[in-house]
């Protein structure tokens, strides 16, 4: 065998077992007995599949010491205060700050992402192309899914679906939107078409922005559930940030949430910065900002939550780490008992795998991919609640990032 880890705890399940792997991937599960050219001692501590992000800006990252506060802490000044910034992007400039957070990522776990990429026309395609060049630099290391995002919205910003088909020629994997970012509900709905338009015509899935607002009176998203349902594209969108189904009436959100599980949307909520930049203006009780997580889980909606911003103009903090972000996610919507945590736990590896389409293929079984996350803690409650920074992480079978050994 090329790596024998012993004695590992494999999450959700009881007791301590042995991995064997063997050409990148797994071939041994339990008392492996055969010699391995390098063996590790879990000594009981947690071990799963690694950790997927499945919405982050890398064109954005470790942008925030180049611009003028966010005095406002919205989201509206975050967006303009990256205007001057965004014109002054180069592709190497994106692609240094885009590779540093992927290997910060990758010694946290993460060895999937899905970023979304500002395509509009104010920074054209340099971000699109600063990614791509870290994409392909970072191949070996990680797996990255790209976006094409019109962070300026579509109808309102002329020239920016041109943009966005060129994107798609030039290598973005899936069609990004933004609609309740347009100045209009008709604007909105033709801003979601288009963007089903370009989907079509690529033969790709669909990752949008959706109601990223406190305003109850945004209603995209059952916009783009009737559209995902009338294109026949149910279980290939993803709708991230929904903050406004939050605000809704509950009697508006039910119905809401049942059009999204009718047409199988992934949904991704991001609490850390949703949690800053949304409740802005309001006083007291201020609202949390983040979507119903609660409610979806309970309807049998695939939710999983992402680092989304990583030091830049929306969120100022951030460090690439999951299981940080888990636990932001955790207190936010309230996801505490037992069975809980692990649901958390599982929003960051099983359900995330799903939205990325590759769930077949991820898992600790026999014949799955061997990679592998292992974190000096013994249970996904202790993981999370400690975010310990020992961590073992393989790729391919090879191990890529431990405690004594520098990405």
């Amino acid at each position: 065998m090329d790596l024998l880890i012993k004695k590992a705890h494999i999450f959700d399940e009881k007791g301590k077992r042995d991995i064997g792997i063997e050409n990148g991937k797994i071939s041994e599960i339990g008392s492996v007995k055969s010699e391995a050219k390098k063996v590790i001692d879990a000594d009981g501590r947690l071990i799963y599949s690694c950790y997927i992000d499945p919405h982050i800006h890398l064109d954005k990252v470790l942008i925030a010491d180049d611009l003028p506060p966010n005095k406002s802490g919205t989201l509206k000044e975050a967006i303009e205060l990256i205007w001057d910034r965004k014109k002054k992007y180069t592709v190497e400039d994106v692609k240094k700050r885009a590779k540093e957070v992927m290997k910060k990522g990758i010694s946290n776990g993460t060895l999937k992402m899905r970023t979304s990429v500002d395509v509009d026309t104010i920074g054209g395609l340099t971000p699109l192309e600063g990614v791509l060049a870290a994409r392909e630099e970072m191949k070996n290391e990680i797996d990255l899914d790209i976006v094409a995002f019109p962070q300026e919205g579509i109808v309102r910003d002329p020239g920016t679906e041109d943009l966005m088909r060129e994107a798609m020629k030039k290598g973005a994997d899936l069609v990004g939107g933004m609609p309740h970012h347009e100045k209009s509900h008709s604007y909105a709905e033709e801003h979601v078409d288009i963007v089903f338009d370009i989907a079509n015509k690529f033969g790709v899935d669909i990752d949008m922005h959706v109601d990223e607002t406190d305003d109850p009176d945004s209603r995209t998203l059952e916009i783009v559930a009737d559209k995902t349902i009338e294109e026949g594209y149910e279980g290939r969108v993803t709708a991230a940030h929904t903050c406004a189904l939050a605000a809704y009436p509950d009697d508006y959100a039910k119905k809401v949430i049942e059009k999204v599980k009718e047409a199988n949307i992934n949904m991704v909520t991001n609490p850390v910065t949703n949690l800053v930049v949304q409740g802005r203006e309001d006083k007291q009780p201020i609202r949390r900002g983040i979507t119903r997580v609660k409610e979806l889980l309970k309807a049998g909606i695939n939710v999983s939550f992402g680092q989304d911003c990583v030091k830049d103009a929306f969120y100022p903090f951030g460090q690439a780490d999951m299981l940080e972000v888990a636990l932001f996610t955790a207190h936010t919507a309230q996801l505490t008992n037992p069975d809980e945590i692990k649901t958390v736990f599982r929003m960051m590896t099983d359900n995330a795998a799903k939205i990325l389409g590759i769930e077949d293929n991820y898992g600790v079984e026999v014949g799955k991919p061997a990679d592998l996350v292992m974190v000096d803690a013994p249970t996904a409650a202790e993981a999370i609640r400690l975010h310990p920074p020992k961590r073992w992480v393989v790729r391919k079978g090879k191990l890529v990032s431990s405690p004594d050994r520098e990405h």
